[in-house]
């Protein structure tokens, strides 16, 4: 393990690898070049984000160490994973595009020929430690070595749930390409990744692998995995084209006015993987709640209901005081008001977003009763994705 200075001169302490490194040399140079680096940090767009927990400390560990809020953060039971084989996903997707869910913001996206691994986490925790951490709430739907070929990888940012050292260090033995936001490869190159293999981007900057491009677009959150957080590594959504489909990965994200521009820029999508979960009033900035998740979803498509929205970074970690199945019932009820397609696949259940869509919705089985209802006091029966049972199930 390499070692880092404290602030007491001629006092170093371990730095566990997890940590990764921080990047320097001409690496450091190209970031200080940013348009989107400022005063020794990158910036958010839309102005400051709030990183850190707002309002009184007392009130969200009050909030979250409930003892009947924390039961309904976790499923009740095993959640129904499916049971992905290689076969599900050897044989090429019939329209050409084929999406895998493999929980939080793991996804498979097989497009165009190409294989396209976002965000991938294989590991037990998200956490620098084995033994400490949120854990994974359902196992992964099937081994890394299972996967087959991936021609590239895109990590959207640095945090532990996004970027898992094992996760990477196994994938580093393939020879897959990695495309990373700026600053991030320095973690990869610590961990065995060849420079050649990166394509490190800044916002609006892009990259060719095989037939896809590659383009790294701005996103509202923060990064950082050390003691320190010096604000050194980018955080990005992603757009990936292909010769007939296109589809964006938000990452992790705050809601803004730049899904308007990125739609514009790049779309429309055939597919968008929205983050929706692990949002809290505490920290609105950089996650969204599935009401901004939907809005996302249609401001990219310039307002109107177009492809399919597939939420991601819910279900599999507890990382906010949400009930565990309070994303994807409020998703529904979103997406129904406005006649939006969304997609609610099993962990490792793959669908075509031109095929039939995985609609049921798998989580009550296992879910708790969600304390409080959709943002509505009541849908209309009849809604695109609604029924009595759902406001049942919500408390309306």
């Amino acid at each position: 393990m390499a070692a880092f200075r404290s602030p007491s001169p001629g006092f170093s302490v371990p730095r566990p690898a997890a940590f990764g490194a921080d990047p320097g040399g001409e690496r450091m140079a190209r970031i200080r070049r940013s348009p989107h680096f400022r005063d020794g940090v990158f910036q958010n767009p839309g102005g400051p984000a709030r990183t850190r927990p707002s309002g009184s400390g007392t009130e969200f560990a009050k909030i979250y160490f409930d003892k009947q809020a924390r039961l309904g953060r976790s499923p009740r039971g095993s959640v129904p994973v499916h049971a992905t084989t290689l076969a599900d996903i050897a044989k090429p997707p019939a329209t050409g595009l084929r999406l895998t869910w493999m929980g939080h913001s793991s996804v498979l996206t097989e497009i165009d020929g190409q294989r396209v691994l976002f965000d991938p986490v294989w590991g037990e925790r998200c956490s620098p430690v084995p033994f400490a951490g949120p854990k994974r709430l359902h196992p992964v739907p099937l081994p890394l070595a299972a996967l087959g070929p991936v021609d590239v990888v895109v990590i959207s940012h640095d945090h532990y749930d996004h970027l898992d050292m094992p996760t990477i260090k196994a994938l580093a033995r393939t020879d897959t390409v990695f495309a990373v936001p700026l600053g991030v490869g320095a973690h990869l190159e610590h961990w065995g990744v060849s420079p050649g293999r990166l394509r490190e981007l800044d916002w609006h900057e892009s990259t060719r692998v095989g037939g896809l491009t590659l383009t790294a677009t701005p996103a509202r959150h923060f990064c950082g995995r050390g003691l320190r957080n010096t604000q050194h590594t980018l955080w990005a959504s992603w757009v990936v084209a292909g010769e007939e489909h296109r589809v964006y990965h938000s990452g992790d994200t705050g809601y803004f006015d730049g899904f308007h521009d990125i739609g514009a820029a790049h779309g429309p999508f055939d597919a968008t993987m929205i983050q929706l979960g692990a949002y809290a009033e505490f920290w609105p900035d950089i996650h969204m709640t599935p009401e901004e998740g939907v809005r996302a979803h249609l401001d990219l498509h310039g307002g109107r209901p177009h492809g399919t929205l597939l939420p991601i970074h819910w279900g599999t970690f507890n990382l906010a005081p949400h009930a565990w199945a309070e994303p994807g019932e409020w998703t529904r009820d979103a997406a129904g008001e406005e006649g939006q397609a969304v997609a609610f696949p099993r962990p490792g259940e793959p669908f075509e977003p031109a095929g039939t869509l995985p609609l049921e919705p798998w989580w009550r089985a296992v879910s708790p009763p969600i304390a409080h209802p959709w943002r509505r006091p009541r849908i209309a029966e009849g809604a695109a994705g609604t029924s009595r049972g759902d406001l049942d199930l919500a408390g309306g």
